[in-house]
């Protein structure tokens, strides 16, 4: 079995070379969005769209291994593109990729921006939330639109985040005969909706009410919402650097409270992930707000006692944060057994009885423990500073041995 994919741009047909021009002619299944098989009128084949649901086209490509077929995609079928579900489902030996300049590459073109100097993000299929994340000044972001909607939807979005006087171009039909350029400031954005297939160029400027907020561990506690149960700023930043998040890792974030770790975890690198785990609905409806509102708004959330979701959790995390529930006798040792070999587990205590749990642990397990103690600054009257203590937290780290049995 071979499967071809051949990355078309919006002239269709005519802008491939000829060896790949034979390629679709010589197909005998055919396969594509409506939009790239439409470029294709004269090619006879047997033909499928992905109007039946990934799944259930790739089982008929599946049926038809001794077929040449061809898959017909966007531009560069391996960036946001299907090249990637095809090389999961068959195999990379068993998937021949042909690019053509994407749609990235055609924007930086016509903005003259350097590619490795942009940042991409995608809204297709996606949430407008996800734009979020990369809202600092001076930041240049090429957003991969859902539909003609979007660029008023992203230009609402910049205007509510303090980012009104950002400029946006919104280009469509990159590379066609009907290419169109549309420029402008997203807080005067027009209500109007554009050609379905475009891409938007943006360049953020910060207003007056901006808050860009690093990527750092440490965020200021009020960029969460609330109800009191937060692990504090400077605590946050010690507990983040104790998890020590790697690109691509899970962490399970127990007794989230308003998820600040998870959240934070997650905006160390996009690739990260993490599900939090807290067991009232109210707090877990705010995990939610504040992982949209900080651009993580792939954070899953399990509304759970936290016993049950560490049996009921598939999978291994690479780290798990034990923040709420540490006083929990064999909590602690139930996170130990589903962390994986080399996994790290910290844990936070502010009463007696979970820091007798952390002991507990350590003394089974190994590890470190340290407390962490913070002072404020608390301005009585205009002429005194006084320093106001925060309760100290006891802090469990420990790194599981990469024997599977320890």
């Amino acid at each position: 079995m071979l499967i071809t994919v051949i990355g078309i741009g919006d002239d269709g047909l005519k802008g491939l070379t000829p060896s790949a021009k034979a390629l679709v002619d010589g197909a005998e299944v055919l396969i594509g969005g409506e939009r790239h098989l439409a470029k294709a009128p004269d090619v006879q084949a047997e033909r499928f769209d992905w109007s039946l649901g990934f799944d259930a086209t790739l089982d008929k490509m599946a049926e038809r291994a001794d077929k040449r077929i061809v898959v017909l995609a966007s531009g560069d079928p391996l960036y946001f593109g299907v090249g990637a579900t095809l090389i999961r489902r068959f195999g990379a030996d068993k998937v021949f990729v042909l690019p053509a300049p994407g749609s990235v590459s055609l924007a930086c073109a016509r903005m003259g921006w350097s590619i490795p100097d942009v940042q991409v993000v995608t809204i297709h299929g996606r949430a407008l939330q996800n734009l979020n994340l990369h809202l600092t000044p001076g930041a240049r972001l090429i957003v991969l639109s859902r539909d003609g909607d979007s660029p008023r939807e992203v230009a609402e979005l910049l205007t509510a985040k303090g980012f009104g006087p950002s400029r946006i171009t919104v280009l469509e039909q990159l590379g066609g005969a009907d290419e169109a350029r549309h420029d402008g400031v997203a807080e005067n954005w027009p209500q109007d909706t554009r050609a379905h297939l475009n891409i938007m160029a943006l360049e953020c400027v910060g207003g007056a009410n901006a808050k860009p907020l690093s990527r750092l561990a440490g965020l200021p506690d009020d960029a969460f919402e609330h109800d009191g149960q937060l692990t504090k700023r400077e605590v946050r930043a010690v507990t983040l650097a104790r998890l020590a998040p790697l690109p691509g890792e899970v962490l399970w974030d127990v007794g989230a409270g308003a998820g600040s770790i998870s959240i934070e975890w997650m905006r160390t690198d996009r690739s990260c992930s993490a599900v939090a785990i807290e067991r009232d609905g109210d707090r877990a409806a705010r995990i939610a707000r504040n992982a949209n509102a900080l651009g993580v708004p792939r954070l899953k959330i399990d509304c759970a006692d936290a016993g049950d979701a560490l049996v009921e959790i598939t999978g291994a995390p690479d780290a798990v944060f034990v923040g709420g529930g540490v006083g929990v006798p064999g909590l602690l040792l139930m996170a130990w057994n589903r962390l994986k070999p080399g996994g790290r587990l910290v844990a936070n205590a502010v009463t007696a009885e979970g820091a007798a749990e952390l002991l507990k642990i350590k003394q089974v397990h190994g590890g470190e423990l340290i407390q962490i103690s913070v002072a404020r600054n608390e301005n009585k009257t205009k002429n005194i500073t006084l320093f106001e203590n925060m309760r100290t937290v006891t802090q469990y780290c420990a790194i599981k041995p990469m024997e599977s049995n320890a």
